[in-house]
């Protein structure tokens, strides 16, 4: 039995949230609202009103709250054997393996759990195979960033930020990265130019810097350039990946296959971290035992829900649901009549709305009418508001869930 300080009975949202606010670190600023239980498209707070999800947890929740095949993998898995470490093989993960090649189209994977650790792992399959196989002097690979990136917080990856919040007070900083506007074809061309270059790391759609959306062409081009300069080409697919954008991968509206292929979040169905790079034999190889790994990478839980997972992207055609949905929430949203929105734009169930400010309030405001109207969203970069609901949801909802919106905007505009 608990310690009787440890019971808690009858708190509210306003008790939990200052429970962390005094107990936990400070490193996030959450939409006042705290939730208690899930399913699908709907959330709860734990006095009990229902919200639309449109965050979906960074899209780790494509396949919805708590979906009952995904859940039954994870309670079946638990009960068995959960971690090994790989210092043992064990009998989930080679069926894993085999399955999230196939399914993708690579000769191998390397599992993790975070985006950030997979985002680390392609770095430094980068920097070997310039090594090994391009023939680069040791320490002196350069990998290609963008501008306005999003790749995760460790040291290493906000070294190639370009946003103050993330890398300031936090140097020395790593190098070897080459910094270039997205969208650029021509910076990119020129910064190829420079030998020492191993790697071109990019985003499909700037997921953080506010659903950035680049050109067509932008990707396949960026692709060629760099088979020309025998240089990789990584694409971080961890928040636009798993059928978030329309297609399986975003890149697939190109037809671009990376060299490294990051993939995170929506491989568990937000159930627990687990994240992968993928690449062909030619890359994946040159990191030999003992040379890089992770404890919980690829342990049997991990591997029995991640193929639940990408089961339901499968069984459930949730790519194709998430471009046929985005196209009818993106002509909703454009017809919303309110000086307030600047522009809409994404690309399936990937969209955002750009907020002019009015009145003194701006995204955040409308974020927390949002949320009083039942549906949750939040501000990215101040006057950005990004819409990401689960993949499962039907046109009924979408309709239901635009009505709010513009409600919410509407009552904000009138403030």
């Amino acid at each position: 039995m608990a310690p009787k300080d440890l019971v808690q009975v009858d708190m509210t949202s306003k008790d939990y949230m200052e429970l962390e606010e005094k107990y936990g670190a400070h490193n996030y600023h959450p939409l006042p609202v705290v939730l208690a239980r899930g399913e699908g498209v709907y959330l709860w707070d734990v006095e009990g009103k229902r919200y639309y999800d449109f965050l979906s947890a960074y899209s780790a929740v494509n396949q919805g709250h708590c979906h009952p095949k995904i859940i039954e993998a994870l309670t079946s898995q638990a009960q068995t054997l959960t971690l090994t470490s790989r210092a043992f093989f064990n009998n989930c993960l080679g069926e894993y393996e085999k399955y999230v090649t196939e399914f993708f189209g690579y000769d191998k994977v390397l599992p993790m759990n975070s985006g950030a650790e997979a985002d680390e792992t392609a770095l430094k399959l980068c920097r070997r195979w310039a090594y090994e196989k391009k023939g680069i002097k040791d320490n002196q690979a350069k990998i290609i960033v963008c501008e306005g990136n999003f790749h995760g917080r460790t040291i290493t990856i906000i070294s190639m930020s370009t946003d103050p919040d993330s890398y300031k007070g936090f140097g020395p900083y790593t190098p070897g990265f080459i910094k270039i506007p997205y969208n650029d074809l021509n910076a990119l061309k020129n910064a190829l130019e420079d030998p020492d270059v191993a790697g071109f790391l990019v985003e499909p759609i700037q997921g953080e810097a506010g659903v950035f959306v680049p050109d067509e062409g932008y990707l396949s081009g960026a692709y060629r350039l760099c088979k020309e300069k025998n240089v990789l080409f990584i694409a971080d697919e961890v928040q636009t990946g798993i059928a978030r954008t329309g297609r399986l991968l975003a890149c697939d509206y190109e037809s671009v296959r990376p060299d490294i292929l990051i993939l995170g979040k929506a491989l568990s169905g937000g159930t627990m971290p687990i994240s992968a790079v993928l690449a062909d034999d030619e890359v994946m190889l040159t990191i030999k035992p003992g040379e890089h790994g992770s404890t919980f990478g690829g342990n049997p839980l991990a591997s029995k829900v991640a193929i639940a997972s990408l089961k339901v992207v499968k069984d459930e055609n949730l790519a194709s649901r998430a471009f046929e949905l985005g196209e009818v929430f993106r002509d909703e949203l454009r017809k919303i009549n309110s000086d307030m929105i600047e522009l809409v734009r994404g690309k399936g169930l990937l969209n955002a709305m750009i907020i002019r400010p009015m009145n003194g309030k701006e995204a955040w405001d409308v974020c927390l009418k949002m949320r009083d109207n039942g549906l949750l969203a939040k501000p990215t970069h101040q006057h950005i508001i990004r819409f990401a609901p689960p993949l499962v949801m039907t046109k009924d909802q979408v309709m239901e869930a635009v009505d709010i919106i513009r409600s919410s905007i509407e009552e904000i505009s009138r403030l």
